[in-house]
């Protein structure tokens, strides 16, 4: 493989992870306060829907990407108010709005199937296009995938190094303990189920007018959702880690259309369904590789501990337990 070829390899795992990224970041901040939101599948379709459909309307991929983003949110905070503040089990309301949204996505869409609509394009950002490599791998992009690498960064910085992230933190670690030190886990949750529901929004805005244009059933997104919550986990809830799996998976995709032409005789199915099990082995290594005792036996092997560092990661303590103060 010369280096142009390399180079469009690398550019289309960024680009065609974008949305990946975007639903693993909202999922991140989200469950670091300490809520699941489950709805991460059929979210991203009806927030492509909304996306493809109003830019199509309005003619304005600004107002198609915001509402995308809208949608997104105002599920998120639906899965916020039922289990912070109902104390409703957020698996179950998960699982409940992402069937629910999943077929609203595809009744309220049927008329836009398969129409041409506008979609977002490239905006190559001037000198730094130029810089070889590097150039066309990360800056010959469309907004949303320069949005989706700028907001890696972000969510590392405001979860890790800002006094808001450490509340953050401890609303998911130990709400009990922040509640006694003046923060309202209930709001925060919220707060933050809402902020990773715009992300979760983006995502599907970036399926329907950028990563896999159009509205259609399937559309392309479906099982996204799953990915990404497993990727959260893959990322040992860690924003930067996270980004990092969702561009394995998506390298994953890219090298299966690759096979594709190499070898031929494979069935096309084997290598798009390829990823997936992909992702359930690396969760499985990751599992094994926390364990106590592989711990202890690397304890005095600084290369393999180190190594085992990457994969180390533990979730929020107060994850998936809605909190009400006495």
């Amino acid at each position: 493989m010369n280096d142009l070829n390399l180079t469009i390899l690398f550019a289309s795992v960024i680009a065609g992870a974008a949305p990946v990224v975007l639903a693993a970041l909202g999922e991140t901040i989200t469950e670091k306060a300490g809520l699941i939101n489950l709805s991460l599948d059929g979210s991203i379709l009806l927030s492509a829907m909304t996306a493809f459909a109003v830019a199509y309307e309005t003619d304005s991929l600004v107002m198609g990407v915001v509402s995308g983003a809208v949608v997104g949110a105002a599920v998120a905070a639906i899965v916020g108010i039922f289990s912070s503040y109902l104390g409703q089990s957020q698996v179950a309301v998960g699982f409940v709005l992402t069937l629910m949204t999943r077929d609203l996505a595809y009744f309220l869409g049927n008329s836009y199937s398969r129409l041409q609509g506008p979609q977002v394009t490239p905006l190559p950002i001037p000198l730094f296009k130029e810089i070889p490599f590097l150039g066309l791998i990360f800056f010959n992009h469309n907004l949303l995938v320069y949005l989706s690498l700028f907001f890696i960064g972000f969510c590392w910085w405001y979860i890790y190094r800002t006094p808001l992230g450490l509340q953050l933190r401890a609303v998911g670690e130990h709400p009990a303990s922040a509640y006694a030190r003046g923060i309202n886990p209930q709001k925060a949750q919220i707060l933050y189920a809402v902020c990773g529901g715009l992300l979760v929004g983006l995502a599907g805005a970036a399926f329907s007018l950028s990563a896999k244009p159009g509205w259609g059933r399937p559309q392309g997104a479906e099982g996204t959702g799953w990915i990404a919550l497993a990727i959260v986990i893959f990322g040992g809830w860690n924003p930067v880690k996270a980004a990092a799996g969702a561009y394995l998976f998506s390298f994953l995709q890219i090298l299966g259309i690759y096979f594709q032409g190499w070898i031929p005789s494979v069935p096309a199915q084997v290598f798009q369904v390829a990823p997936f099990p992909l992702m359930i082995f690396t969760l499985l290594l990751m599992y094994f590789v926390q364990k106590e005792s592989v711990m202890n036996w690397a304890e005095e092997k600084k290369r393999m501990k180190s190594a085992l560092k990457i994969f180390s990661g533990n979730a929020p303590s107060a994850l998936g337990k809605a909190y009400k103060p006495d």
